[in-house]
C-alpha cells in the first residue's frame, strides 16, 4: 500500500500590492497567494509578476527578521533565515500589513509589499498564485537601478541623447516603459507551478 504526499490545502489566500521604489511612474502589481505558498516561491511568483528574471540574490524583511537563502561565500547573510522554511502565511499571519522585498543588492531593487486583504479560499478560482493587475513594465535587469533606469528611459526617448544607440543596441530595439501584460505576467506564474 502506497501513501501519496498530499500538499496542505490553503486557508486563505493573501492579495498583495507590490510597489517598486524610487521610480516614477510607479511599477506595481497585485498578485494572490496562497498561505500554504512558501517564502522562497513567493520569491518567484514576485519575479514572474514583475517581469524579473531570478538571476540575482533577493531577501524579505517582515517585522524584524530577514529571510532569503542563506550563502556562507556572502557576508551579509548571518542574520538570514531560511525562505525556503517558512510560509506566507506563517510570517504574515493576520496582522503584518506592509513588508519588504529586496532584489538584486548591487542594483538596489527595493519593493515595497502591502497586505490589501486576507480572503477566503475559492477552490478552482483562487487557491494558486496569479497576477490581477498592474501598471507600466519592469526595468530591464542590470541597467544600474533606479538612477541607472531613468538615465535608460531619458537616453532611449531621446534619439540625440549621446547614448541612445549603445542603450539601444543593449536593449535590442525600443522600450516601452508603460507596457505590461497581465497575460505574460500570468504565463509566467504558471511556469513555476
Amino acid at each position: 500500500m502506497s501513501t501519496k504526499f498530499q500538499r496542505s490545502q490553503p486557508r486563505h489566500v493573501y492579495q498583495l500590492r507590490i510597489e517598486l521604489q524610487h521610480i516614477q511612474p510607479l511599477i506595481w502589481r497585485r498578485i494572490l497567494v496562497p498561505d500554504t505558498t512558501k517564502l522562497a516561491k513567493l520569491d518567484r511568483i514576485v519575479q514572474a509578476a514583475m517581469g524579473w528574471t531570478n538571476s540575482h540574490l533577493h531577501d524579505w524583511h517582515i517585522e524584524q527578521q530577514r529571510y532569503g537563502i542563506p550563502d556562507e561565500q556572502w557576508g551579509g547573510s548571518a542574520d538570514l533565515q531560511d525562505d525556503r522554511k517558512f510560509t506566507v502565511g506563517a510570517v504574515l499571519r493576520e496582522h503584518v500589513q506592509v513588508f519588504n522585498y529586496s532584489y538584486d543588492f548591487g542594483d538596489g531593487w527595493d519593493h515595497r509589499i502591502t497586505v490589501e486583504q486576507r480572503l477566503p479560499v475559492q477552490p478552482g478560482q483562487n487557491d494558486w498564485p496569479m497576477c490581477v493587475a498592474g501598471e507600466n513594465a519592469c526595468p530591464p535587469e542590470d541597467v544600474g537601478g533606479p538612477p541607472g533606469y531613468m538615465d535608460f528611459l531619458e537616453a532611449m526617448h531621446n534619439p540625440a541623447h549621446e547614448q541612445h544607440a549603445d542603450y539601444w543596441r543593449w536593449w535590442g530595439g525600443p522600450f516601452d516603459a508603460k507596457a505590461f501584460s497581465m497575460n505574460t505576467a500570468n504565463m509566467a506564474i504558471r511556469k513555476l507551478r
